[in-house]
């Protein structure tokens, strides 16, 4: 059975729209020499703005030095609430001195280790974006306060960020994080009420991998045969609560970074 993600992006987008009827949000998006699926995700991400009438543009550059340029001038213009960088960067780039140079109250995407910090405290209007999806996704199907909770993936805008959101004392769930050198991985899942996968490789997570009635939410976009899949084998929706890909967590994400950006914009700057 899937869980009706369309609907909680629904709902959030009602939220910004009635905020970008009295502001003027702007979203600036920056990408380094692209790849055609970068610049076809910046183009969806736009006309997803045009839709909830939020200002975008998208710059393509060339080096990752004229990034930084952009990102310093980005940070100082009043006229932008938003600022979005496509990943991956190029090979060499420094991620920590590029996220650095964005300002934490305009980071949509949560990079900032500003941000990254305040997650401790429990603060997470910035939190990562992708991250903060699977929160929202999680708060509206079931109560993961005392749950097992395993996530596979340890990456700096999932599942180590996931790892501390779901900690917060009013979620209080039992983490464990997962990852390549994780030892009888199938034990751990196959314990969990809830299992989080974000680890890029297709139909990863199998059904024998997890328990009956389970809630499974897939992070994974994966391209096989020119058709979008996630982490989650197929079979493992017929024993247990999974999100869909596509239609899953990357629309609740998006309807998130949207939303932070009106937020911004309606509140002088702050989220």
């Amino acid at each position: 059975m899937f869980i009706d993600c369309k609907s909680i992006a629904k709902s959030i987008d009602e939220e910004t729209m009635a905020l970008t009827k009295v502001s003027k949000p702007k979203l600036v998006s920056l990408a380094v020499n692209p790849d055609e699926g970068t610049i076809s995700y910046l183009k969806s991400q736009q006309k997803k703005a045009k839709s909830l009438n939020i200002e975008h543009e998208i710059f393509v550059l060339d080096s990752v030095e004229i990034l930084s340029e952009k990102l310093l001038e980005f940070s100082k213009d009043e006229t932008v609430h938003g600022i979005f960088v496509a990943h991956p960067l190029p090979k060499g780039a420094d991620e920590l001195q590029i996220a650095l140079l964005i300002d934490p109250e305009k980071d949509v995407e949560g990079r900032n280790p500003v941000n990254l910090g305040r997650l401790m405290y429990g603060e997470e209007s910035f939190a990562p974006c992708t991250a903060a999806a699977v929160i929202e996704i999680l708060t509206r199907t079931t109560d993961v306060v005392g749950k097992n909770v395993v996530i596979i993936g340890r990456s700096n805008t999932v599942g180590l960020p996931l790892s501390v959101m779901l900690l917060r004392r009013d979620r209080s769930a039992t983490v464990t994080v997962c990852h390549t050198k994780t030892q009888k991985l199938e034990e751990k899942t196959a314990q969990a009420d809830i299992v989080i996968v974000a680890v890029g490789r297709a139909g990863f997570l199998k059904p024998e991998m997890v328990r009956e009635n389970a809630l499974v939410i897939d992070v994974g976009i994966n391209v096989v045969d020119d058709k979008v899949v996630g982490d989650v084998d197929p079979e493992v929706e017929k024993k247990c609560l999974v999100t869909p890909v596509p239609g899953g967590v990357g629309v609740v994400t998006t309807a998130i970074l949207m939303n932070r950006v009106a937020r911004i914009a309606s509140r002088g700057g702050k989220v």
